[in-house]
């Protein structure tokens, strides 16, 4: 019997999965918990697997594809998931990564988002960051501050994203989802017109260059509350991005115009977990978090971005937190491993100190990788 997507598809959701991966030359493989493992299924041939492919995209999409050589989109099978799709070339054949995406929005409790992600939620105005590396669950951590809003209060949201994710039904906010390359030509474009549609809430699913990243931050500037994402593992690497992308003699206005509307980072990794029970999420998220205090705002007026570290270090009764204290909790906690959180930090000194004097075995064995 042919083998089809929505079987595949199936599998991923069955087996708690959260990609599938299409290659010719291999069967199917499906991430678990983070680990990449082969299925069942036969070797696809590279007619096989571009006909799973091909059967996920409409007329437009295939002649994109056929055009680009590479393809973002999504895919829906009802009553089961949706999938962020990407299809690229791999030695001249076409391959495939799909994301499962969940259908139920999940609510920042189950997420066990810290009360402070909640409250920037619920702030008037202002630039609100989501960042990490790719499969950090950013999209999930926005899709639940703008389910939190939709659920509690009247406002106007619009998302432009690459593609849709995380589909809301309005509750007592009037919502509208943009698609880059459907239903808008790009992020720009979709920002520039965004501020004459009158939202109170805008989303904007990658803050990609220079001009998506100056409209998202007059946005803010204005009177709207902005939620972006960035690939930044920390909240001072997220600052000197956005600046950097600028030309030299505009750093210092956008440094200005950022200490004044920016209002929180959340930098975020998900880090395997010890001891996973069946049913059981196989990881946990640890975030990073900056709040914009007036100290704050000064460092990025200033330039002075090597020292936010710092100041988030002492900023735990604002509910800020750095990536190295939530990690160092989580170890002594039994949640995660030794070798788990150092994989996590680009401050391992600072881990070990904090940590207090890590596990012999565990130091040998860091000291046998470096």
């Amino acid at each position: 019997m042919e083998l089809m997507i929505e079987d595949l598809m199936e599998e991923v959701i069955e087996r708690g999965g959260s990609d599938l991966h299409l290659s010719s030359g291999l069967p199917p493989y499906i991430r678990v918990s983070g680990h990449l493992t082969p299925t069942e299924h036969e070797v696809l041939t590279s007619e096989s697997c571009q006909r799973l492919i091909f059967s996920m995209l409409n007329n437009t999409q295939r002649k994109n594809l056929e055009q680009n050589w590479e393809l973002d989109c999504s895919y829906g099978v009802k009553g089961l998931a949706r999938f962020r799709v990407n299809v690229y070339k791999d030695r001249g054949t076409y391959a495939a990564c799909l994301r499962a995406l969940s259908s139920k929005i999940p609510s920042m409790d189950l997420l066990g988002l810290p009360d402070i992600v909640r409250e920037m939620s619920e702030k008037p105005r202002g630039l609100v960051l989501v960042t990490g590396p790719t499969g950090s669950g950013k999209s999930t951590t926005l899709a639940s501050m703008i389910n939190n809003i939709n659920m509690t209060r009247a406002e106007h949201i619009l998302t432009v994203e690459d593609p849709i994710e995380f589909v809301y039904e309005s509750v007592k906010s009037v919502i509208h989802q943009r698609q880059v390359g459907e239903d808008t030509k790009s992020f720009a474009n979709a920002l520039r017109a965004a501020l004459r549609e009158d939202p109170d809430v805008i989303l904007v699913g990658e803050m990609r260059d220079l001009e998506t990243i100056q409209l998202a931050i007059s946005a803010a500037e204005t009177g709207h509350l902005v939620f972006g994402t960035l690939h930044t593992s920390s909240a001072s690497q997220t600052v000197d991005r956005m600046v950097d992308v600028f030309p030299p003699e505009q750093q210092m206005q956008v440094r200005v115009q950022l200490s004044n509307s920016l209002v929180a980072v959340f930098s975020q990794t998900l880090v395997p977990k010890k001891n996973v029970k069946p049913g059981e999420y196989g990881r946990i998220m640890a975030q990073e978090i900056m709040v914009v205090t007036p100290a704050i705002a000064n460092l990025i007026r200033e330039g002075k971005t090597s020292q936010i570290y710092s100041a988030i270090q002492t900023g735990g009764k604002l509910g800020m937190q750095t990536l190295e204290k939530v990690l160092s909790d989580l170890y002594k906690a039994g949640s995660i491993s030794f070798e788990a959180a150092i994989s996590k930090t680009s401050r391992p000194d600072e881990m070990q100190r904090m940590i207090g004097g890590a596990p012999a075995a565990a130091q040998a064995g860091t000291a046998a990788r470096h």
